[in-house]
């Protein structure tokens, strides 16, 4: 079968850049999709996109679908035949459905039933007939942000300017919003020029001969071969943001690196500050020397050549010293304000208007960072500096340096801390409490910063339950996900062993006598607590652990977090070993039979009938106590499986639901008892063991 290649390439007025990388993904998977399901063969989908356009060239596609042959199951033959032998409704109706006639059926047994079937028979169509479909696959696109043009009814991400659509050297025909598919494409904005593609095999040099680079990888991969010429060049180091170079590349299409200056004066800025108005206003790379220290250079990208380069730099120098001079105003005015000042100043910030001001949600924050701190045992230092941080730790938010970069917040609250007479420990928890501020963001290091992160998060989190906002499907404006996830792997990573549970409960409280609850305490408790959940659940699944056994460590309750993963890595190790079927089933029993207490009680020794309900009895109190003690989770795990033999002892002898009312609920008690010390491991009766 012959085959040709297939271009599609929409052009566009300029794109933002932080759409594009989806944009051209979400076109690819959505033409590769669509010509496997019109059952057309293709080899290979290459995508390609710049600021003005969405490409995909396809190779060696199909001239024609593939012939369909199948066989279709209708029927039973006691519903497809009547008793005189002629054909039902039911049989017609199903041929009717297939094109075909009752002349064409054939009957199949299948278990041991015989059904109606028919074979059929479909001649795949001409691919160029079929391509101009390919107009509602580009109109049904999807984008973060919309607009519409003209008197056009259709919204997309920018006005639609040309469209090529090829296939072989054949236009595919069809339009949209009044722009015909053609052949015809456009070259660089400045540099190039009007084009005629010659075939979609050529599109790529062809373009380039416009000065675009259309793929985004060898556009990516030009300005950081650029960067390294201006770093060998200048002896400079010269620290690449992937996130920005990711930008930096949908911004042009013809990159050329360059570099500019600026006045040393302004290196007494701090330099987080500098590198954050160079990256996230204009788009600068940050220069720094050998050993580390900023410089006062930049690196930009521009669209286009090597041409009046200095010019160019030059206009980028002129945005910059602005930039930056409003940088220093703000810096130094920013040292006239006192933290007491800037505290009464958050009085009157609204953190949400059914929230409440940030003051009173630092309060909180404040009183259930110390309530953290005394359930830890932290000694009197470390307990003062964390009460100091959650009171002080947003007074940068009225700052004009984070006011004109929300990105500083915590940053400059360290070094505004520092230079205000703070101590060091509660300046560097003040950065610290923001962590982690991302996926690929560390944990606070100090004890401080760690306790203020998980009060600042968790208050947020309740705060937003309270007044009935739950993320949903991918809608998160709040990051609550991020914040949850951040407070079990600071858990997780400082070895805590608090409760979450518990954790969760005292912030609620704190909601709660803040008036500003939408529904029970206990019904946001539980929603609280499903949330927490499915985040150590997606993190035990980031660990390979096993479907049943996450479910049976978060059955168990959400406390000790760091307890609950080791837990999890051993019972995936385990299950492969010997004897832990049985282990789990003795357990499992136990954990069965105490669901059916209503009421529980002490157990009572005088009430045992025979040895095994005394020998059970001993043991269980043996491992409760070892348990009180505290041990590893793996040497709990030991202890529990330990007690299988005397758990199988005791159901060989003992009926549990006795008649006599006093023996049953004795022996219920034993088994509740039983029951709380295993569920400190897991909620074994969960796992699957068949």
């Amino acid at each position: 079968m012959s085959k040709r290649n297939l271009l599609i390439e929409i052009g566009l007025e300029e794109m933002p850049a932080r759409f594009i990388d989806d944009s051209i993904n979400q076109l690819a998977s959505k033409l590769e999709s669509w010509l496997s399901n019109q059952k057309i063969a293709f080899n290979e989908v290459q995508s390609f996109a710049t600021p003005r356009r969405l490409a995909v060239l396809v190779t060696d596609v199909a001239e024609r679908q593939e012939d369909i042959h199948e066989e279709a199951k209708g029927p039973a033959k006691k519903i497809a035949l009547g008793q005189d032998g002629a054909w039902s409704k039911a049989a017609q109706g199903f041929t009717r459905g297939q094109g075909m006639t009752v002349d064409d059926i054939y009957f199949k047994e299948i278990n041991g039933v015989e059904y109606a079937h028919v074979k059929k028979f479909i001649e795949g169509q001409e691919t160029a007939v079929l391509l101009p479909e390919l107009k509602g696959l580009i109109t049904g696109l999807t984008f973060p942000k919309n607009m519409r043009w003209a008197n056009e009814e259709l919204r997309y991400i920018r006005p639609i300017k040309w469209i090529v659509a090829m296939f072989g050297k054949e236009v595919i025909p069809f339009s949209i919003t009044g722009v015909a598919a053609s052949n015809h494409s456009k070259g660089h904005r400045f540099l190039g020029s009007e084009l005629e593609i010659s075939s979609p095999e050529n599109y790529q040099d062809e373009l380039l001969d416009q000065f675009v680079i259309v793929d985004t990888e060898k556009r990516k991969q030009a300005i950081l071969s650029q960067i390294e010429n201006i770093e060998d060049d200048n002896g400079w180091v010269i620290p690449v943001d992937e996130d920005l170079l990711d930008e930096v590349k949908n911004l042009v299409e013809y990159p050329t690196a360059l570099y500019g200056k600026f006045e040393e004066e302004f290196l007494e800025i701090p330099e987080e500050v500098l590198i954050t108005s160079m990256k996230e206003h204009q788009r600068y790379f940050p220069v720094k020397s050998k050993d580390g220290h900023l410089l006062p250079y930049f690196v930009t990208v521009r669209n286009g050549d090597h041409q009046n380069l200095e010019k160019v730099a030059r206009g980028n120098e002129k945005v910059l010293r602005a930039r930056l001079a409003d940088a220093a105003f703000f810096y130094k005015e920013d040292q006239k304000l006192s933290i007491d000042h800037a505290l009464a100043k958050l009085k009157n910030v609204v953190y949400h208007e059914e929230i409440g001001t940030v003051a009173e949600k630092t309060i909180r924050v404040q009183r259930l960072a110390n309530l953290i701190s005394e359930r830890l045992g932290l000694n009197a230092e470390t307990a003062t500096a964390i009460n100091r941080t959650a009171e002080i730790s947003k007074f940068d938010l009225v700052s004009q340096m984070v006011y004109e970069f929300p990105e500083l917040q915590g940053i400059m609250g360290e070094k505004y801390a520092l230079q205000k007479g703070e101590s060091s420990i509660v300046a560097k928890a003040i950065n610290e409490h923001y962590m982690p501020r991302n996926a690929e963001d560390s944990t606070p290091e100090s004890d401080t910063g760690a306790v203020v992160s998980i009060a600042e998060k968790l208050d947020t989190i309740c705060s937003f339950f309270a007044i009935g906002v739950v993320p949903s499907g991918s809608q998160d404006p709040y990051a609550l996900r991020r914040q949850a996830t951040g407070i079990v792997q600071t858990l997780i990573n400082k070895q805590w062993s608090l409760s979450l549970e518990l954790l969760i409960g005292l912030s609620l409280d704190l909601v709660d006598e803040s008036g500003i609850l939408k529904r029970t305490n206990k019904e946001v408790y539980e929603d609280l607590a499903h949330f927490f959940g499915l985040r150590i659940k997606h993190l035990l699944q980031e660990h390979g652990i096993r479907y049943d056994l996450i479910d049976a460590i978060i059955g168990s309750g959400l406390r000790n977090i760091p307890g609950l993963l080791e837990n999890a890595h051993i019972l995936q190790v385990k299950k492969e070993e010997l004897g832990f079927k049985e282990s789990i089933e003795a357990l499992s029993r136990v954990l069965n039979i105490a669901k059916k207490a209503e009421v529980r009680g002490d157990i009572n020794p005088e009430l045992f009938e025979n040895d095994q309900e005394q020998q059970l009895y001993q043991e269980f109190l043996e491992a409760a106590k070892q348990a009180e003690e505290g041990i590893s989770g793996s040497a709990l795990y030991e202890l529990l499986t330990s007690l299988r033999p005397t758990i199988t002892e005791y159901f060989d002898h003992t009926m549990v639901m006795a008649e006599n009312q006093d023996l049953r609920q004795n022996r219920l008690n034993q088994m509740s008892a039983l029951a709380t010390l295993i569920l400190k491991f897991a909620k074994v009766n969960d796992i699957n063991v068949k």
